[in-house]
């Protein structure tokens, strides 16, 4: 009894069992942060009052996995694992780049247009060819981005599809939500601009980091 009442009126005792207690705890959840090529990513995110989850996060590699070119992170509403079942969902979805080194907005804008080319049908090319154009004009305007830097494309239901740079709305909302599939065939589609990639994004994978390569980012 004695012991229970020094416990009830010691603040100060109170305030040293919570330390002990909750310090350990906080430490394990900054533990368990994601990391990927030194990015942080988040496990969730927010779009249109919609909270999402994390349904993988990858590296784009190019020059045969030589050269990191960004961090790709996919937010949906819940876990999917094949293309069809992301399409298939409603609500509100993300894509998230980070760069992970100095690149032309052109040669990225060609990049992307390649991958829809390479993974869409030319019935579906059509049905978004004006979506197309403008999102080459977007990065058109663009001279060149920075490792940090950031592009994210929202779907957003009931407006369209959203892109922001660097946090900053750039341009209209393209207006076709069914767009967005066509943006996420570059990365998950059967001809994805980076193979290891997909299955991270599909969350088949915990990770396609090859940081032990001794040749990795030389050029």
């Amino acid at each position: 009894m004695r012991v229970l009442c020094l416990f009830k009126t010691n603040g100060a005792l109170q305030r040293h069992l919570l330390r002990v207690v909750l310090i350990p705890f906080l430490c394990l959840n900054t533990a368990l942060a994601l990391d990927v090529a030194g990015v942080k990513v988040d496990e969730r995110a927010r779009v249109a009052n919609q909270e999402l989850v994390l349904n993988g996060a990858g590296i784009r590699y190019a020059a045969a996995g030589l050269v990191r070119v960004y961090v790709a992170e996919l937010y949906l509403p819940q876990k999917r694992t094949t293309p069809a079942e992301i399409a298939a969902l409603p609500g509100a979805k993300r894509i998230h780049l980070v760069l992970l080194r100095e690149i032309n907005a052109n040669d990225f804008s060609k990049g992307l247009l390649g991958g829809i080319r390479a993974n869409v049908s030319q019935s579906e090319q059509q049905k978004h060819f004006d979506s197309l154009l403008r999102l080459g004009g977007i990065f058109g305007q663009i001279p060149s981005m920075k490792k940090g830097e950031t592009i994210t494309v929202d779907r957003v239901p009931g407006t369209g599809i959203v892109i922001h740079v660097n946090g900053k709305r750039i341009g209209e909302p393209f207006s076709d939500e069914s767009f967005f599939h066509t943006l996420l065939q570059i990365w998950v589609g059967p001809n994805p601009i980076d193979s290891s990639l997909k299955p991270v994004l599909l969350g088949l994978m915990p990770s396609n980091d090859n940081t032990q390569s001794p040749t990795r980012d030389r050029y």
